[in-house]
């Protein structure tokens, strides 16, 4: 039995991935939820990190001095019902990422206004060591961050992604932007970079343009006489 061209075609837009954010989509995103409670957390997972691993990084994980976080531990869902804690998917995704500055910023305003909740709650307050937090000191679960990003997708009239093709919008920028494979690798959190290139760097159309203006040079320069 053969299955008619259209109907194979029409199989494949039903399975065809959602595109992750471009840079446009992703600015309009950053600049729209500037006043966010949740800001840095949302910054972070633009920088690539995984959201379990976002929902577990914890104070004592980020060193604001030095400008890093260690990516250590995790904090993901069974069921989409129970937490479950525990370390990083693997060896390479134990790691130290330097933080840009944005995001630098972002995360000393968020301690600085925890510190003031903390002091509001008093004992009631819950100092549970987490950097993604509700404003009573409990941590946020994937679950309920994933909830947040939608919602703020939508007052923004974004397309909606999940949030962990944030980690693709990254990669395939710094990829695009010549990031070596190895820091690639290693930014990612995976021992191999065939990893992060084959499933997590998806350049759109707008990304190849510039291999549409090198191909400007094998076309030539119109000679006289020519259109």
């Amino acid at each position: 039995m053969t299955i008619p061209r259209r109907a194979r075609k029409e199989e494949r837009k039903k399975k065809q991935e959602v595109k992750p954010w471009n840079v446009q989509e992703i600015q309009t995103f950053i600049h729209g939820v500037r006043t966010e409670r949740l800001y840095a957390a949302l910054l972070l997972s633009l920088m690539g990190l995984r959201p379990a691993e976002v929902c577990g990084l914890r104070w004592e994980d980020v060193d604001l001095e030095a400008a890093t976080i260690t990516i250590a531990n995790t904090r993901t869902m069974m069921g989409n019902r129970y937490v479950v804690e525990k370390d990083t998917k693997s060896l390479a995704g134990e790691r130290d990422l330097p933080l840009p500055a944005p995001v630098l910023a972002a995360l000393k305003s968020f301690s600085a206004l925890q510190a003031k909740e903390k002091l509001v709650l008093g004992e009631a307050y819950s100092d549970s060591g987490y950097v993604v937090v509700h404003e009573t000191g409990a941590a946020f679960t994937i679950k309920q961050l994933r909830r947040r990003a939608y919602r703020l997708m939508e007052i923004l009239e974004l397309r909606r992604v999940r949030l962990y093709d944030a980690r693709s919008s990254c990669l395939t920028y710094l990829a695009n932007k010549g990031v070596p494979d190895h820091i690639l690798a290693r930014w990612a959190g995976h021992t191999n970079v065939k990893t992060t290139k084959k499933w997590y760097v998806k350049p759109d159309v707008e990304d190849l343009r510039g291999a549409a203006t090198t191909w400007d040079g094998l076309h030539g320069a119109a000679t006289e006489g020519q259109a």
